[in-house]
């Protein structure tokens, strides 16, 4: 299963058996598809396919758009609130799901790097390791070990 976005607007599933009830699809060649919906044609070609950045480059009747697709894994994380924006820079680190604070990995001033663990917070039985989402130095922690914190609860500040 696939979720893909169009132009950050039409959002939709994909999966081996996609079925829309209004929908003819026929596959042409590995990257061609004519599709007939609502009375309307449309001649769909695959342009390029960046596995990297899970995007695609999809013409439509002679218009390209970028397709994000997004994968099981990633639709579970995003909606727990594990999502991280790449290349942006948080101040705060914040709680991805309620749960209770079980360790913190650091301290008051520690540099950390992108990856490294910063708290384990136990969430639905399961023991996660919050990593940080970017390099950085700690400049607070807003949390204690054994308190219990809401989502989007602020848990760790940088400066």
């Amino acid at each position: 299963m696939y979720k893909a976005t169009v132009n950050k607007q039409h959002t939709f599933d994909i999966n081996e058996q996609t079925a829309f009830e209004d929908l003819d699809l026929a596959q042409l060649s590995n990257t061609e598809w004519h599709l007939l919906r609502q009375n309307q044609s449309y001649n769909i070609r695959l342009i390029s396919i960046d596995h990297d950045t899970k995007t695609a480059i999809v013409r439509v009747n002679g218009n390209n758009y970028t397709v994000l697709l997004k994968d099981e894994t990633e639709l579970l994380l995003e909606s727990m609130g594990m999502t991280a924006k790449s290349g942006s820079k948080a101040d705060v680190f914040k709680a991805p799901m309620p749960g209770l604070i079980l360790a913190i990995k650091v301290n008051i001033g520690d540099t950390v790097q992108k990856g490294d663990a910063l708290l384990i917070l136990e969430a639905m039985k399961m023991e996660n390791v919050l990593t940080a989402p970017h390099d950085g130095t700690v400049k607070s922690i807003e949390v204690t070990q054994g308190s219990a914190v809401e989502k989007n609860a602020v848990l760790i500040k940088f400066g």
